[in-house]
C-alpha cells in the first residue's frame, strides 16, 4: 500500500509543469575598444564581424575632424604594435579611407618589405597629403626591383609631377619591368616634362623598349589634351605619325589630332 502512494506522488511530481527556466541575457555587441583589443591578435579566420566598430566609428566620424583624427591615430598606434599580417592589411585598407599625414610614417615604413609594401602603398595613393608622396619617392631607389614596379605605379596613379626626374632615370633600367613601369607612370602624370623626357628616351629606345615608349607617348599626349595643354599634346600626336611607327600608334596619333582641332 506503502508503496502505492509513493508512486502516486511520484506520479505527480512528474506530471507538474517544469520550472520556467531564467530568460538568456543577451550578449551586448562589440564596442569600439572590444574591436581594438581584437585587433591586436586578430588574423587570418578570424570573425570579421568582431572589428564592425571600427567599420561604424569610420562612417559616424565623417564631418567630425578631431573624431577621425582621434580614430586615425589609434588605427596608426596599432599598425606600430606588431599585429598580424591579416591585421596589417585590414588597418591599412582602412587608412586609404581616413588616412592623412599622420599615418604616413607608420605606412612608409611597411613599404620595404615584400610581405606589406603593396598593402602599404595602396594606401600612401589615396592620402592626399605631399607627405604620402615624398615617402614613395623615398622609398623607391631602397626596395628591391620587385617592389620598385609597384611604387613607381603608385608615383603613376597618383600623378606626381615631383617623380618626373627619378622616373626618367628608370627609363633605361637594366629590369625591362621596370623600365615599362617608369614609361607608364610617366605617361599618367601626363606633364610637359614627363612628355620631353619620354621623348628624349624614345628616340635611342631600345627594340624591346619601342613599343612600350610610343604607347607612354600616346597615353601623355591624351593626359596633356584633357589637361587642356593642347599644342603640348599636338606636338607629342605628330612625333608619334612620323618616322617608323606602327601602324596602330600612327593610327591613334591621327585620332588625338583630330580630337585636338576640334578643342
Amino acid at each position: 500500500m506503502a508503496d502505492k502512494k509513493n508512486k502516486k506522488r511520484m506520479k505527480s511530481a512528474s506530471d507538474a509543469p517544469a520550472a520556467a527556466e531564467a530568460p538568456a541575457i543577451p550578449t551586448p555587441p562589440p564596442t569600439l575598444d572590444d574591436a581594438f583589443n581584437t585587433l591586436k591578435t586578430y588574423d587570418w579566420g578570424a570573425d570579421r564581424a568582431t572589428l564592425d566598430p571600427i567599420d561604424r566609428a569610420i562612417v559616424a566620424t565623417q564631418g567630425d575632424a578631431a573624431a577621425r583624427k582621434a580614430l586615425e591615430k589609434r588605427l596608426v598606434d596599432t599598425l606600430a604594435g606588431g599585429i598580424s599580417r591579416s591585421a596589417q592589411d585590414y588597418v591599412c585598407r582602412t587608412l586609404r579611407v581616413i588616412g592623412t599625414a599622420q599615418s604616413v610614417a607608420a605606412l612608409a615604413a611597411l613599404l620595404p618589405a615584400e610581405e606589406t609594401s603593396h598593402i602599404a602603398r595602396y594606401a600612401l595613393e589615396r592620402i592626399p597629403d605631399e607627405k604620402a608622396a615624398t615617402a614613395l619617392r623615398e622609398a623607391l631607389p631602397k626596395v628591391s626591383k620587385k617592389l620598385q614596379v609597384g611604387l613607381i605605379g603608385s608615383l603613376g596613379v597618383r600623378r606626381d609631377a615631383k617623380s618626373v626626374g627619378a622616373l626618367a632615370k628608370l627609363l633605361g633600367d637594366s629590369d625591362p619591368q621596370v623600365a615599362r613601369a617608369a614609361a607608364h607612370a610617366l605617361a599618367l602624370i601626363g606633364t610637359p616634362a614627363a612628355a620631353k623626357e619620354l621623348s628624349r628616351f624614345a628616340k635611342n629606345a631600345s627594340a624591346d623598349m619601342k613599343l612600350a615608349a610610343a604607347d607612354a607617348r600616346l597615353i601623355c599626349a591624351d593626359q596633356l589634351l584633357a589637361d587642356g595643354k593642347k599644342s603640348d599634346a599636338v606636338a607629342l600626336y605628330k612625333e608619334l605619325q612620323a618616322g617608323d611607327q606602327p601602324a596602330h600608334v600612327k593610327t591613334a596619333a591621327m585620332r588625338g589630332l583630330l580630337a585636338a582641332a576640334k578643342k
